[in-house]
């Protein structure tokens, strides 16, 4: 790194926490402002995390020529618009996920970051973590033949830490579980995969009287290679919570389960297991040293990509392809029926 980065923090609460600890806790920025809607919790962030200011209003700090790195920790319907005027003052840019709640605010947010000379890092967090990278290299590898089924669960029971049932019913006022977190999961699969998702169709089920939509959703994707897979998430007082990830190719499949979620003993490693088809080849069991949400890995990333104008380790295309792919997902849900994603390879360039 060739200098300490001024950053300012829009959005104080559980992701912006995230986001700006281990930044601040390994001294690799200047931390100007800190800026949240709560004026209260703007301020006790500012002296968390040593900042020189903070305030309800960020338009004020883009004027600031000490600011040169954004990272947007605020609800959906926010990130586009701040965005904007991020990229209008040429700051750098760490958008939290999803980049919009409709797909023509997601075409024109890739648009403007594919053509602005400021970098933009969108929070596909699984994109740093070195477990879902050491799945990759092995899948790449053939360990486990042609990756031909994934099943992806992600569920979360209300009330657990940083999962207050008040949160969840705001995420939702813009969009569905199936939106907020599938993007994660429709990246991890095309990845995986190197092929795109081409058809989707799914469920849907209410599982709390209070909620203002269905919490509860199942999204199946068909692949153009033929891989197929399926993402279940709910955010619910009446779910348990699940982590549960399994990779099927056609010589074995691999597992992984992430450290907070292993009941073999307390640990910090998450553990990936390879079983084979055949039989007279022995399993392997590994502890993986890896971090669930590295946003110091993508804080680094976007470092990189500033001062040696590389390609992040998360392509725009492929930002959009998995944000499409579960709006899609969302609307066959609604309407009961499988849907055709439409082909737009003059904008996916990039998978």
């Amino acid at each position: 790194m060739k200098k300490s980065y001024g950053v300012i923090l829009i959005g104080c609460g559980h992701i912006g926490e995230q986001h700006i600890q281990e930044i601040y806790d390994k001294h690799e920025a200047t931390i100007i402002a800190t800026i949240d809607t709560n004026e209260v919790l703007a301020k006790e962030f500012a002296r968390r995390f040593e900042a020189k200011h903070y305030g309800t209003d960020y338009r004020p700090f883009l004027e600031d020529p000490r600011v040169e790195i954004v990272i947007i920790a605020t609800y959906t319907d926010t990130h586009f618009p701040i965005l904007k005027e991020c990229l209008r003052h040429g700051k750098h840019v760490i958008c939290e996920k999803p980049i919009a709640t409709n797909l023509e605010d997601a075409r024109e947010f890739v648009r403007l970051a594919k053509s602005h000379t400021s970098k933009v890092s969108v929070s596909h967090v699984l994109r740093y973590n070195r477990s879902y990278r050491k799945i990759k290299a092995l899948i790449d590898a053939g360990e486990i033949g042609e990756l031909r089924m994934v099943r992806m669960n992600q569920s979360h029971r209300a009330g657990e830490p940083g999962h207050p049932w008040d949160r969840f019913i705001r995420l939702m006022q813009d969009c569905p579980p199936l939106i907020d977190c599938g993007v994660h999961y429709a990246d991890v699969i095309q990845w995986f995969a190197g092929s795109p998702i081409v058809a989707v169709s799914g469920i849907s089920a209410k599982l709390d009287e209070d909620s203002p939509i269905d919490n509860y959703q199942v999204m199946n994707m068909e692949l153009a290679n033929g891989c197929r897979g399926y993402y279940e998430v709910g955010w619910s007082n009446n779910i348990s919570s699940n982590n549960d990830k399994d990779f099927i190719g056609t010589k074995g499949h691999i597992t992984l389960t992430m450290a907070m979620n292993r009941k073999d003993g307390v640990t910090d490693k998450d553990r990936i297991c390879i079983y084979y088809g055949d039989e007279s080849k022995p399993d392997v069991i590994m502890d993986y040293d890896s971090v669930y949400k590295d946003m110091y890995g993508q804080y680094l990333n976007l470092i990189d990509m500033i001062e040696n104008d590389v390609k992040g380790a998360v392509p725009l295309d492929a930002v959009y392809s998995s944000f499409r792919t579960v709006v899609f997902a969302d609307q066959a849900i609604r309407e009961g029926r499988r849907i055709l994603i439409p082909d737009e390879s003059d904008l996916l360039a990039d998978l």
